[in-house]
């Protein structure tokens, strides 16, 4: 039977979701410490954010109420890291995966491999999932583009890479590893990739723009 992987962050579920729960999190840990009402605290980072990226959202808060420390952005971080998100899948994820759930189904994801696996919790994906691939847990050389968890996948599967389809949305990475080996790649456009125009080793095979477009038809026809 064929095989159907999916990336995680902004493919199944909106990633800024989850910057936003950290944030919250992170709120409600410094609330009591700076004086301010934590909705408050969570509201200017978010703003921030928005404008300036999240890489100095903690420094700044804490410099802006005089605490800033470097033990302080460490404690943040922490508690960004560690907090037990609330997310939910795209709409079209959750169709998707009730579509496909008799196929063998696996996510393959980058970054830090705890934080990854709390969002892999949340979004309740363990019991949808025959397996959730966090690349860092085979050593940071194996995130993508290195196609080693894709090789795993089947080897785990006894099938061949045309038989596998990946989907995901950055095409920096997600196919660039795996084309050449032969496996099958969709990439959805959305997320901070959506508007970014790939080379053709980078480019997946095809591209769409709701998982709704995925069918068994789909996929079981030739890719180029």
């Amino acid at each position: 039977m064929p095989v159907l992987v999916f990336d995680l962050d902004d493919t199944l579920y909106p990633e800024l979701s989850y910057v936003h729960s950290g944030f919250r999190a992170v709120a409600a840990f410094l609330s009591p410490l700076l004086g301010v009402p934590a909705e408050s605290l969570a509201a200017g980072m978010m703003a921030e954010e928005a404008v300036q990226g999240r890489g100095q959202v903690f420094d700044n808060v804490l410099r802006q109420h005089g605490r800033w420390s470097k033990a302080m952005v460490t404690a943040c971080l922490r508690t960004y890291r560690q907090h037990k998100p609330t997310l939910s899948l795209y709409p079209d994820a959750e169709r998707c995966l009730a579509r496909f759930a008799n196929w063998p189904i696996y996510i393959v994801t980058d970054g830090h491999k705890e934080v990854q696996a709390r969002k892999v919790a949340a979004l309740g994906l363990a019991n949808r999932v025959r397996h959730a691939y966090l690349t860092n847990r085979y050593g940071r050389h194996r995130a993508k583009p290195d196609p080693h968890v894709f090789q795993l996948i089947c080897r785990r599967e006894g099938v061949q890479p045309e038989e596998v389809t990946y989907v995901g949305d950055n095409v920096c990475k997600d196919f660039v590893g795996i084309k050449p080996l032969g496996f099958k790649t969709v990439r959805i456009l959305r997320g901070n990739y959506a508007h970014y125009e790939a080379d053709a080793a980078h480019e997946a095979a095809r591209s769409i723009h709701s998982l709704d477009e995925l069918t068994e038809e789909s996929l079981s026809t030739s890719f180029q």
